[in-house]
């Protein structure tokens, strides 16, 4: 089962299987992101204050909510944790610098690029994050692969076990700061536990001026934001992260993203995810809807959804890898494997192309536009990033934004253009 297909491989010492994947991974977070990148914060929480609950805009939530939202960034961040091991492995064997010195720098610039995506481009940047857990796992990387899997689903679990615990607790809360007795303690113990799902009043209204408004005005709307998200980073999108990294890092060793798996393995995958996590997902959003999007009913079984994650996230990642092994749909598997190459670029300049389309300083389309009408913006980017990908690396080595990645972990500029055939 551990064994690499080779038609997993690519040039040089990449692996295709994995770039392809990676590369669905970053047009399907595209999906979500797009969302905090053109409507007001809390519409990602839930769509009731803004961007559309009925007809087109309703489907695209709840198609989203089933099938992207979370699970795109779940199998992004098991990638970051395969690809950590693979590049571990090259540096090993190599005669630069080691996979320690390697991996740590290459988190340290990381983490300083994920500060200015997040405050010059967008609120919702994960490479911070990525920076942060990978830290972490890093000296586990030689347990067993088994035993990888099971901590990252045991500290996974461990925070279902906290929001839903704490989801539990809202209703006191509540309960407590509306009776008519209630004193400033109690209603303060609300305000403060509900923020996560129930914005302060005016913060919406607030917010969309300031990113219809010039630069400095954006820019000060995204810093609040994106200082409130890094503040919970050790308590909720860090554990998340570190546990999806484990597996990640598990299921590299076991050959699951080079093709080292029976076609009957990915399969069973794709059930799980398919026929088993997506219609409990499909019936959370059908209780959501059927509740009328309720701000706090809406927050307690969305955290029943993040069960559902990492086996829907598997599941596309089966199926695509089946369609590698198979040999089909050879153009766009090709597209796919050139924007997996350039994942970080494309990340990032989806963030640049989108502050240019949404913020004041740009096209101002900021809250002018549906949940629905998003997508078409998410489809000039995809296609931008489809058009754009395989023609570079067909002249450099790397995509723009790796090379200066590299080159700063290196410490020395990296050779940039292909030689001459």
């Amino acid at each position: 089962m551990a064994s690499q297909n080779t038609a997993a491989r690519g040039a040089g010492d990449r692996i295709l299987s994995i770039d392809v994947v990676r590369g669905m991974a970053v047009l399907g977070i595209l999906l979500m992101n797009i969302v905090a990148m053109g409507l007001p914060t809390y519409v990602y929480i839930n769509p009731i204050y803004g961007g559309g609950t009925t007809g087109a805009d309703f489907w695209a939530w709840a198609i989203n909510n089933v099938f992207t939202d979370g699970k795109m960034r779940a199998l992004f961040t098991m990638l970051f944790g395969a690809s950590a091991m693979l590049i571990a492995g090259r540096a090993e064997s190599g005669t630069g610098l080691g996979p320690v010195q390697t991996h740590y720098r290459r988190l340290f610039w990381m983490f300083v690029i994920g500060m200015i995506h997040a405050y010059f481009f967008f609120l919702g940047d994960i490479l911070v994050t990525y920076a942060l857990a990978g830290a972490l796992v890093f000296p586990l990387r030689r347990l067993d692969p088994r035993l990888l899997i099971g901590l990252g689903g045991a500290l996974l679990a461990a925070l279902f076990v906290w929001h839903w615990s704490d989801a539990g607790q809202m209703n006191t809360l509540m309960a407590a700061a509306m009776a008519p007795d209630a004193d400033e303690a109690a209603r303060n113990a609300w305000a403060q536990a509900s923020q996560g799902f129930l914005p302060p009043p005016g913060f919406s209204e607030q917010e969309t001026a300031m990113f219809r408004g010039g630069f400095l005005e954006a820019l000060e709307a995204r810093a609040r934001v994106a200082a409130l998200l890094q503040i919970s980073i050790p308590i909720d999108a860090g554990p998340e992260a570190v546990g999806q990294m484990l597996i990640g890092m598990g299921l590299f060793r076991l050959g699951f993203f080079s093709l080292g798996w029976s076609t009957r393995a990915y399969l069973v995958m794709m059930a799980l995810g398919y026929a088993i996590a997506a219609p409990f997902a499909a019936l959370q959003t059908w209780m959501i809807h059927a509740a009328g999007f309720e701000p706090l009913r809406t927050h307690e079984l969305m955290v029943w959804q993040s069960i559902t994650r990492p086996f829907i996230a598997l599941a596309h990642a089966s199926a695509l890898l089946l369609i590698v092994r198979a040999g089909l749909f050879r153009s766009l598997v090709s597209r796919l494997e050139a924007a997996g190459r350039m994942a970080f670029t494309n990340y990032l300049m989806t963030s640049v192309i989108t502050s240019l389309v949404f913020c004041g300083y740009g096209l101002g389309l900021y809250a002018h536009l549906s949940r629905a009408e998003l997508l078409w913006v998410v489809a000039g980017v995809w296609a931008l990033i489809l058009l754009w990908s395989r023609p570079w690396l067909a002249r450099f080595r790397y995509g723009p934004l790796e090379w200066v990645w590299r080159s700063l972990v290196q410490w020395k500029r990296q050779p940039f253009r292909k030689a001459a055939a």
